[in-house]
């Protein structure tokens, strides 16, 4: 029987080095053939050009298509997706790839899915079902899950409501979290190692920042970064490594004002455009205190039972662990929540916690059921929506 093909959509470097694990599978597996697509910020200089993260990791990028051409703000945003639609298209229509798949809630990969769909080629979608209620990813995300014919969710409640999205049990498969996974198999950096790949001293104190703009709703990103860095100027002692945002509408601006403080604070501060999964995590594991309101704040440090602020609105929904400390995007309330974080206190409480996303194997149990579904004959018979009951279904 001849092998499968599978287009596996990256756009930005935290979805790839979540799906890393799975790639990494993949290219072993006898049958399925991987056909990697690299898109939006990795082929982007001013958001560092990722591409060369995957290439590093002896990736083979089957193909690159280009979609970031219009700037910033929701009309670009808007005008994005529409180009991802007509360019994916015309690449599933050349190379007919068995199935795609994709992770997360991002507009690039809606835009992916529904060429995806429109062609009728199935979907696998990693990660439906959270919740995310101060960014736009969330309607993305639960668009992906109307138009995707098998769910990889990573906790119980997300799996939960794909069943309140009407997706049939039977599609539905809890595998944990891949950044759970990372977390437990990824060799990790010491402090002086990765001091000496960033070329800044990390064998101090130091806390890890991250910041993304609020897409939903009408709150102002660059209020906020100033809210979260007055607060950071006045948090005593630290030193600040800062990773830039991502290719959502007003994340360029941010990244300036980003570039501007950390010139300005030489002494306390480096900014990075990527620092890789390796890196990244490192810096984690090691940093006094996480902040910011990256996914990875709420879903990840809970594994590391590291100390988190979690500002704003962007991640709302999500599972909170004990880890974690929520706030407004505030200087006040930044402030009031990094010193709580730092107390020896709220460090201990910190370090008992426990991740909601533990699924063990987590890329090994999305290949075998891969291998699995491509071969399924029903694959792409018409989705029937699920009306049954909800509780213990799973």
């Amino acid at each position: 029987m001849a092998p499968k093909t599978l287009a596996v959509v990256t756009g930005t470097r935290a979805e790839y080095g979540l799906l890393r694990p799975v790639i990494y599978k993949l290219l072993k597996s006898d049958k399925i053939i991987p056909k990697v697509i690299a898109t939006g910020a990795h082929l982007a200089p001013e958001y560092g050009n990722t591409i060369q993260e995957i290439q590093k990791d002896g990736v083979p990028v089957e193909a690159e298509i280009p979609i970031l051409e219009f700037g910033s703000g929701p009309l670009a945003t808007a005008r994005t997706i529409a180009l991802t639609i007509d360019r994916f298209s015309h690449w599933f229509e050349e190379n007919h790839p068995d199935g795609v798949l994709v992770l997360g809630d991002r507009y690039e990969i809606f835009g992916v899915v529904t060429a995806a769909a429109a062609l009728g080629i199935p979907v696998f979608h990693i990660s439906g079902g959270d919740v995310t209620l101060g960014a736009a990813d969330d309607y993305y995300r639960h668009c992906i899950t109307k138009m995707a014919a098998v769910h990889f969710p990573s906790c119980p409640d997300s799996a939960r409501r794909l069943l309140h999205l009407g997706e049939q049990p039977d599609s539905i498969y809890m595998v944990g979290g891949l950044g759970d996974e990372n977390i437990r198999s990824v060799p990790r950096m010491s402090a002086r190692e990765l001091s000496d790949s960033l070329g800044v001293d990390l064998t101090r104190p130091f806390g890890l920042v991250t910041f993304h703009p609020e897409t939903a709703g009408k709150v102002s990103p660059l209020d906020q970064m100033d809210a979260l860095l007055e607060a950071m100027e006045e948090t005593p002692d630290l030193f600040w490594v800062i990773t830039k945002s991502n290719a959502d509408a007003g994340g360029q601006a941010i990244n300036e004002k980003i570039d501007c403080w950390a010139a300005a604070h030489q002494d306390r501060a480096a900014a990075f455009t990527s620092l890789g999964l390796v890196r990244y995590l490192s810096a984690m594991a090691l940093a006094r205190v996480v902040a910011g309101n990256s996914s990875s704040g709420v879903v990840e440090t809970p594994t590391f039972g590291v100390p988190t602020v979690n500002i704003g609105n962007r991640q709302a929904g999500r599972i909170i662990c004990d880890n974690v400390l929520c706030c407004p995007a505030e200087k006040t309330a930044i402030r009031a929540a990094l010193d709580k974080a730092l107390t020896p206190a709220f460090r201990q409480k910190a370090r008992q916690t426990v991740s909601p996303y533990n699924g063990g194997d987590t890329s090994g149990k999305i290949v075998a059921l891969l291998e699995e579904k491509l071969y399924d004959p029903s694959l792409g018979a018409p989705k029937v929506f699920y009306d049954g009951p909800v509780e213990d279904v799973l």
